[in-house]
């Protein structure tokens, strides 16, 4: 397995790709969304609530811009082992099922040649309406370290999703004011990832790239009004089984996974690797679940970190592990901070497995 970094737009910059190389990452995992909740904003774009953001990029990304990442990573010792997400803007009315579907999923279809093209093999999604709500942030960590918690007898009430969003993105700030998208049902969402994966897995077949589905955050079955399909192991494999083939696997969110109900991480780590479906791995822990769980450092929560690494080796996986989130210390770089701890751990770990300590 290769120790791996993940880093947003505003951080794919050689002074962090040089950290990751210096805390023993091998690879780097490109997030490539413009904007994201809670991220920068378009300087004069309509205000919207705190913890939004706004889509700005529906052309897609060009073979030229992904070289030229992929050589600036490169530089510094590293492989671009994976970009992920598509920009809102490149694939809402995939999302929506709106007027638009055709024209994107073409789009993406480009964009997976692109990627194809450019020397990545893999690309991250998440096929979710409501995508990650109802998280607080405090000092949940160990030492009062701040990290993530979710608790849905603290959550504020759900509010449907007002129309032109989706992932807490605002794609059409014109839209009507006070509209929402309404209810939207399980086999609505299952008939949209069914033409999605239908439409691009025979591209990204023939592109050489492998798409990985992560699974939804919160894994609740609904949330603010639409279904959510990759909640479970047992969904997971029913979104593999939709088109099978080796460029559809997943995003494999071992601190998602662990956060299911009635879920053993354990059994879930050897079911997906021995079958060759992971595309690579979040990496974090999490104590309690849904519906009340907090992340936590990568050696106090629920699950023996070491003994999940024992599993993905035993079966097979030799891909690249990330830790995507990880609680943040106190001193004058925090997310850096606790991304070496993990990055350390994480090192340490593999090394003890590989000579049998």
């Amino acid at each position: 397995m290769k120790p791996g970094l993940g880093l947003y737009k505003q951080m794919l910059t050689p002074e962090n790709f040089r950290f990751a190389r210096q805390a023993g990452a091998e690879a780097i995992v490109a997030h490539l969304v413009d904007y994201m909740p809670g991220g920068p904003r378009i300087p004069d774009a309509k205000t919207v609530p705190h913890g939004w953001g706004v889509a700005s990029r529906s052309d897609i990304w060009t073979v030229d811009e992904l070289v030229q990442l992929r050589r600036a990573v490169e530089a510094e010792g590293l492989e671009l082992a994976a970009i992920e997400n598509f920009e809102i803007g490149h694939w809402y009315d995939v999302l929506l099922d709106g007027p638009r579907k055709a024209e994107q999923l073409e789009g993406l279809q480009a964009l997976v040649r692109n990627v194809g093209e450019a020397g990545i093999p893999i690309i991250g999604y998440n096929f979710s309406l409501a995508a990650v709500w109802g998280h607080t942030t405090g000092p949940f960590g160990r030492g009062g370290a701040e990290s993530v918690r979710f608790d849905r007898a603290q959550t504020p009430p759900e509010t449907e999703i007002p129309r032109g969003m989706v992932w807490n993105m605002i794609y059409d700030p014109d839209a009507p004011e006070g509209e929402t998208l309404g209810e939207v049902g399980d086999e609505e969402m299952w008939s949209r990832i069914s033409d999605f994966l239908h439409a691009l897995v025979p591209v990204a077949e023939k592109a050489g790239v492998r798409l990985a589905i992560h699974p939804d955050d919160p894994p609740m079955t609904r949330l603010r009004g639409t279904a959510r399909i990759a909640t479970s192991p047992d969904r997971l494999q029913r979104v593999l089984d939709i088109v099978p083939s080796r460029a559809n696997t997943l995003e494999f969110c071992q601190g998602t996974i662990a956060e299911m109900p009635d879920v053993d991480v354990y059994e879930t780590i050897e079911r997906f690797a021995r079958a060759g479906k992971i595309g690579y791995v979040h990496f974090r822990n999490v104590r309690g679940h849904v519906p009340d769980y907090t992340e936590v450092f990568i050696d106090e929560g629920d699950v023996d970190m070491v003994e999940a690494l024992r599993r993905y080796v035993r079966c097979g996986y030799d891909g690249v592990i990330i830790p995507d989130h990880t609680p943040q210390m106190s001193c004058a770089a925090p997310w850096h901070a606790g991304m070496a701890y993990a990055l350390g751990y994480i090192r340490a770990a593999l090394r003890g497995i590989e000579t049998g300590d």
